[in-house]
């Protein structure tokens, strides 16, 4: 299979997913900080909730794949499994040598489809015994994990983003989400859909600075939007434009949005997304209170400038449009706002142009959206949403068809 998207609205013909999973339930309140939850799913309803979102998918004729069933393919060979589990060890900030060689004696001695679960829901301390024999151990119980559980893992947006025909392999700044891109390295690198095929990289886990796929957004085949936020910084959408420039692709223009880097707008498509090729969904505060660079090769060199007016006319100059239009998210009222931007009433996913997946909560910004000609599909989120990521949060397409 090789990755083909050059839109946010074309028809999606393949999109990857993670059903959430038992990792849930090893979320504590002591450690929703540190994995970046605000509150604990109800994994039960969470679960059918996105089989929903899935069976949408599914009924529109788009090919559903799964992460943990692509990388437990994966892993069937023994050596790369012994190579990626040494590797996940030294992700998951394992310094005792003794520490590691008793994780990895424990995952080896696992059968397949519980070495898949425990990598992903995570690795209790006390499923070791190295009272004996780890200072490291005995000091590192209070987690009270070794491995943590990979609670975000159900966002597939962040940890890669299909670029036109390759991909971006992306470093994730929290330590808590960066095994997650480690899983799509592996799965391009050696899955049977993807290991033939000559896919660009145009980042990698190896690269110095943070960027995540929730701050790329591919508006045409010549324009590229990325976000500067709490999670991707300015150095990595300079390295990731200039490989892009340097390859075969068609992308001419890559305008860098700074946004606040608050939780509340962690990535660019918290903030604003594509519905159809000239409506947009935005926070209303940001509307006309944006900074934006357009970013250009020039012979070669990166040409960047300072965009300036309001964003509907830099994008109307960018994409080439007579009129754009920008629905804003919970309408004129500031408390609907701020209550369906918390909620990712602007995170909407787009299967085809004008069709958009929703979440039902945020129905002021629904019906908003239909009254601008936009068909939604609404999904449950009672649970989902807790995870702080909408639709387009949970979905990471690999193929669209061109507009």
């Amino acid at each position: 299979m090789k990755p083909y998207v050059y839109n946010e609205v074309g028809k999606l013909k393949a999109v990857l997913l993670h059903r959430p999973g038992k990792e849930i339930e090893n979320l504590t309140p002591s450690s929703l900080q540190d994995l970046l939850f605000d509150d604990i799913p109800y994994l039960t309803v969470a679960q059918s909730e996105h089989d929903v979102m899935a069976s949408v998918l599914k009924s529109r004729e788009v090919q559903v794949l799964y992460v943990e069933d692509l990388i437990s393919t994966v892993l069937k060979d023994k050596e790369v499994k012994e190579k990626f589990l040494d590797e996940f060890i030294i992700f998951n900030n394992i310094n005792s040598f003794e520490l590691a060689q008793n994780i990895r004696k424990f995952f080896l001695n696992l059968d397949h489809e519980k070495f898949i679960e425990k990598m992903i829901c995570g690795l209790r301390s006390n499923e070791i015994d190295m009272q004996n024999s780890s200072l490291s151990a005995q000091v590192r119980k209070e987690f009270p994990f070794f491995i943590k559980p990979m609670v975000n893992l159900y966002f597939q947006r962040d940890p890669v983003a299909t670029i036109g025909r390759g991909v971006s392999i992306n470093r994730m700044s929290t330590g808590a989400r960066r095994r997650e891109a480690l899983l799509m390295d592996y799965v391009y690198k050696y899955h049977p859909l993807f290991k033939d095929e000559e896919i660009p990289r145009y980042y990698n886990l190896s690269d110095p600075f943070f960027i995540e796929g929730g701050d790329i957004l591919i508006l045409s085949s010549k324009v590229l939007a990325i976000g500067i936020s709490e999670r991707t910084e300015p150095e990595a959408v300079e390295l990731i434009s200039k490989r892009i420039f340097a390859s075969k692709e068609r992308f001419e223009t890559i305008l860098a949005f700074v946004i606040p880097q608050t939780r509340a707008f962690m990535h660019l498509d918290t903030i604003f997304t594509m519905m159809d090729v000239d409506k947009f969904v935005i926070h209303p505060k940001l509307t006309d209170n944006i900074e934006i660079f357009s970013i250009k090769n020039v012979k070669g060199d990166l040409k960047i400038e300072s965009e300036n007016g309001k964003l509907s006319n830099i994008l109307k100059k960018h994409l080439k449009l007579s009129a754009v239009e920008l629905v804003k998210c919970g309408g004129e009222d500031p408390i609907v706002q701020d209550r369906e931007q918390w909620s990712d009433g602007s995170n909407v996913f787009a299967i085809c142009p004008g069709t958009v997946i929703t979440y039902s909560r945020n129905y002021v910004t629904n019906k908003l959206l239909r009254k601008a000609g936009i068909e939604v599909i609404e999904i449950p989120s009672s649970e989902l949403s807790r995870g702080r990521g909408g639709p387009r949060c949970m979905t990471m397409p690999i193929v669209r068809e061109e507009i």
